[in-house]
């Protein structure tokens, strides 16, 4: 099986790249913690214009009609850069929502999403807060058994601060006017699928937050000096990220696998994604630690810009499942009799 990305899926993430790293700038990040939304319409509306709010929405409703796997790459580079903007929540957990829900509902908000119009946010149990539903128009929330569907003005919000100042939390409390849209097993499967998104998207973008954090790291110490030399030309500075590059690129092949999973609908999408998450946060982790290290007490400066993607991926790893949850489901495929477990059963 050739398991490569296509020219094209590779040129589309090149532009994409290019666009955010000029975009999405530390600066202006820093820009939109002093806003009391922490967003803004004009990159959202760069964003739509771009194409990419309409990823993964079918080409009836509008959109590019892509899947997971044609967005995980695009996905890394939002991370990479740290975008505040619910880009990946849309493309991996809001549209496939409500593509699966499908009827009136996704027939209204589909189009708005792929033009850049509406933003859809999806909450679930699992997730115990809500990040972004204070810019949303139409909110997704699961009560127990049952999903739910809400305006603006039926819920009540209660905003919760986050390690990361870039994620805006929210306790949702929902009010009279929210009707139900999924109930018993047809909310149970729709809450699983999504899960699994929403755990993918986490993964790709970790995956992104780690190569900035080395990549800031190399940066630094090729400028700073002791002894007459960069810190860097240090052989145990090497060691430190070295470990972490070694670590990341062994994060990329299961978060892709993963990808291909979800896009398939697997049997063995949710073991995938568990995998996954659990291997880029642990990159991620360990490219925050020694990228401290190697930084030394700037490191721990509100100033340096480290801290902005340190903290994300900090966040992200108890977002949609933390790894408790994540080892569990990994051993639930791998502790029984007649597990069919090797490399030869990597795509059974």
């Amino acid at each position: 099986m050739d398991f490569t990305f296509s020219e094209d899926q590779l040129l589309f993430q090149e532009s994409v790249r290019d666009f955010l790293v000029n975009e999405v700038t530390a600066e202006r990040i820093r820009a939109s913690w002093m806003t009391d939304s922490g967003r803004e319409d004009a990159l959202w509306n760069q964003l739509a214009e771009l194409g990419l709010t309409g990823m993964t929405v079918p080409e009836v409703h509008g959109g590019l009609g892509m899947t997971e796997l044609d967005f995980v790459l695009l996905a890394q580079e939002c991370g990479y850069v740290g975008l505040p903007e619910p880009l990946v929540h849309t493309v991996m957990v809001a549209v496939p929502l409500l593509n699966d829900m499908g009827g009136e509902l996704a027939a209204q908000w589909l189009p708005k999403v792929a033009s850049g119009e509406a933003k859809v946010i999806v909450g679930l149990e699992q997730n115990v807060l809500v990040e972004d539903a204070h810019v949303a128009d139409l909110l997704l929330i699961q009560q127990g058994a049952k999903l739910y569907a809400a305006a603006p003005d039926q819920v009540n919000l209660r905003h919760n601060e986050s390690v990361d100042p870039s994620r805006k939390l929210f306790t949702v409390e929902l009010l009279d006017g929210a009707s139900v849209v999924a109930s018993g097993e047809q909310s149970a499967a729709l809450t699983a699928s999504t899960l699994n998104r929403g755990a993918l998207g986490c993964a790709a973008q970790v995956l992104g937050l780690a190569q900035r954090m080395i990549d800031l790291s190399v940066q630094y110490t090729s400028e700073r000096q002791q002894f007459g030399k960069p810190i860097g030309s240090f052989q145990a500075v090497k060691h430190h990220m070295a470990n972490v590059a070694v670590r990341l690129e062994y994060a990329k092949a299961p978060t892709h696998r993963a990808a291909y999973a979800v896009a398939m609908d697997q049997d063995v999408a949710a073991h995938a994604v568990s995998h996954a998450k659990l291997v880029a946060c642990e990159a991620a982790n360990l490219a925050a630690k020694n990228s401290v290290q190697v930084h030394g007490a700037m490191g721990y400066t509100w100033e340096v810009d480290l801290h902005i993607f340190m903290k994300k991926a900090w966040a992200l790893a108890n977002t949609w499942g933390d790894a408790g949850f994540h080892k569990r489901r990994i051993g639930e495929r791998i502790f029984v009799t007649d597990a069919v477990l090797g490399a030869g059963a990597t795509f059974v």
